[in-house]
């Protein structure tokens, strides 16, 4: 079975499909997380990240166990490496690149120990769009720009990590510019997703709403 919850940063995806994956036994694949390395290695490298080529070259150089390597990074889920993240998901060239290994993943899905899963959930931008647009369920899960900002500067606060509200929210504004604006594969719902607003609900109400439409599909 295959699950894409796809969606804006902050407003739920991963902690929804880390749930459902636990829940039914499936494979969890971040699909964020290629793109953070990508973005991360550029910085770390002191490469522009606006520079396409040189950010494809490193994304067909990208393995599972360098991704692995890049995400114990301090900077990986910080604003720095949300905000390269969100440059280099724009590079139509980077996207190709690493199209490819996502849409594997599917095809044989895994756990993290090597062994094989029945299905897989996909946390990411476009997993039912264009990764996996044959999925049996997909989902598009949104929230308010200010929310949004505010829960990922709460996470950054317990994190320890120095950043403002104000600043938070304006690198929200850019890069949810970015994701819906760019030229390949643009951030938005699949004409056949279940949309869910999650600005006024827990996450227990959310996870409500949504294992029903799983357990209808088993």
């Amino acid at each position: 079975m295959i699950i894409t919850i796809d969606g804006p940063a902050a407003a739920g995806k991963g902690t929804v499909s880390a749930y459902l994956a636990d829940k039914y036994k499936l494979a969890y694949f971040d699909t964020g997380m290629v793109y953070r390395a990508v973005g991360l290695q550029m910085v770390l490298t002191e490469n522009d990240v606006n520079d396409e080529d040189k950010a494809e070259q490193i994304a067909k150089e990208l393995t599972f166990p360098k991704m692995i390597e890049l995400s114990k990074h301090k900077d990986f889920r910080s604003d720095i490496g949300g905000q390269a993240a969100s440059i280099v998901s724009a590079h139509p060239k980077v996207r190709a690149a690493l199209l490819k290994m996502q849409q594997n993943f599917a095809l044989n899905p895994t756990f993290a120990d090597g062994t094989p899963a029945r299905g897989v959930v996909y946390d990411g931008r476009d997993t039912g769009t264009v990764v996996c647009p044959n999925a049996e369920l997909k989902i598009f899960i949104t929230a308010s720009t200010e929310v949004r900002a505010q829960r990922r500067y709460k996470e950054f606060v317990e994190k320890g990590i120095a950043t403002s509200y104000d600043k938070v929210l304006q690198d929200m504004i850019a890069r949810d510019k970015r994701d819906s604006s760019r030229a390949t594969a643009p951030l938005k719902p699949a004409e056949d997703a279940v949309i869910i607003d999650t600005s006024d609900l827990s996450i227990d109400e959310v996870l409500q709403k949504i294992v029903p439409l799983v357990e209808a599909k088993l």
